[in-house]
């Protein structure tokens, strides 16, 4: 029981195969009262299903794209816990079309949008929710190697993550006097709604199976594990970093 006693926020959940979701479900086994978000009121029944007869779940929705929802989602998490210890900012979104072909040829409109979502969102969060975080609190986003290394059909998404992660960094330094603590989960491909928004999908997870120095499957449990670590106060030494979560892929060579 980690998280015992501890509230927060896991934006946003689509459905039983989502990270975000492998997340709430753990913190909520260790003790933690998980508020869960939905995009709309759509993916909101699909978050009612997933939390029904189980005890410390509650269901909020935040569009990411509509900046007039932060302050909306603050006033009623305010409303309903008065302070939270910690955010999951599991969001990342692009046009399909910025996901094919080259990224050159990228519009800026798709750009944009891309940007304002997948990574803008996170400092967007922790504006509006500084106030409610309490000291010693813990925020983390999620990222992709695509951040640092050039991969095909990623694109966009690629910048975005490269964004995502130095606001990771900045934001660990604007709230590192309160303890806040400011972490990126980042895990190798995984078979996920989102995920399957990549082209090729299931060669990328079976190149990593296979060259990964750790020879076996990896996926949203061994994500949601990594997260229990950085929401817990055993990582109340750990900000501003990254955490792969891909069996050793990262650090082959050839």
């Amino acid at each position: 029981m980690l998280l015992e006693g501890k509230k927060g926020l896991v934006l946003n959940v689509l459905n039983k195969n989502s990270i975000a979701w492998a997340i709430a479900d753990a913190a909520n086994q260790h003790g933690a009262t998980v508020g869960i978000g939905a995009q709309n009121e759509r993916f909101l029944d699909s978050v009612n299903k997933l939390i029904e007869g189980r005890e410390r779940f509650d269901p909020f929705t935040i569009d990411f794209s509509d900046q007039a929802q932060f302050d909306l989602l603050a006033e009623q998490v305010a409303e309903k816990y008065g302070k939270i210890d910690f955010i999951v900012h599991s969001v990342g979104f692009a046009p399909k079309e910025a996901l094919a072909g080259r990224f050159i040829d990228t519009k800026l409109e798709d750009f944009q949008i891309a940007m304002n979502i997948s990574a803008f969102s996170l400092g967007r969060l922790c504006q509006a929710l500084e106030p409610l975080l309490n000291e010693d609190a813990s925020v983390i986003t999620m990222s992709y190697v695509g951040s640092t290394r050039a991969l095909k059909n990623y694109n966009v998404m690629g910048v975005c993550k490269a964004a995502l992660e130095s606001t990771v960094r900045y934001l660990a330094l604007d709230l590192g006097d309160r303890g806040i603590r400011v972490n990126t989960l980042s895990p190798g491909p995984v078979n996920t709604v989102a995920g399957r928004g990549v082209a090729g999908l299931t060669d990328m997870i079976k190149t990593v199976h296979e060259r990964a120095p750790l020879k076996r499957p990896y996926g949203q449990e061994q994500v949601a594990t990594s997260a229990v670590y950085l929401l817990s106060d055993l990582s109340k030494g750990v900000t501003g970093q990254i955490i792969f979560i891909d069996s050793g892929y990262t650090i082959i060579g050839m």
